[in-house]
């Protein structure tokens, strides 16, 4: 059984750091594209950042480019984000979702899901 498990979430100011990770346990984790999906109240879940299996490959949505970081460790089955001059449009629960394949936009071609973590940035 595939579990996957999000840490680091919080309350931050503008302007603020923070790092999420993404503990994977059961299942190949070294062949699984791994994305951070976000969604706000009253809005659909949306892709942030994805990277491939071999870390090669990176996606980030246009409204986190330059400032959000994804990498992975494969041997310590974990996927991160570093989410750096935070917003409080960036205010979400974020997930963690793992897939096999390429990488894809859509959260419906995600296998593997975690149980979120909630990020809220004040002004």
């Amino acid at each position: 059984q595939v579990q996957l498990v999000e840490s680091g979430g919080g309350l931050v100011q503008a302007g603020d750091s923070l790092r999420l990770s993404c503990s994977v346990s059961g299942g190949s984790f070294s062949i699984y594209t791994m994305g951070w999906f976000r969604q706000a109240p009253g809005k659909e879940r949306e892709l942030v950042s994805a990277i491939g299996w071999e870390g090669g490959i990176t996606y980030y949505a246009d409204s986190v480019k330059g400032r959000f970081t994804i990498s992975r460790d494969n041997a310590k089955k974990t996927v991160f984000l570093q989410m750096n001059s935070l917003k409080p449009e960036d205010s979400a629960v974020y997930y963690c979702a793992g897939r096999y394949g390429v990488i894809v936009m859509s959260d419906s071609e995600y296998r593997y899901w975690g149980q979120g973590t909630q990020v809220t940035v004040s002004s």
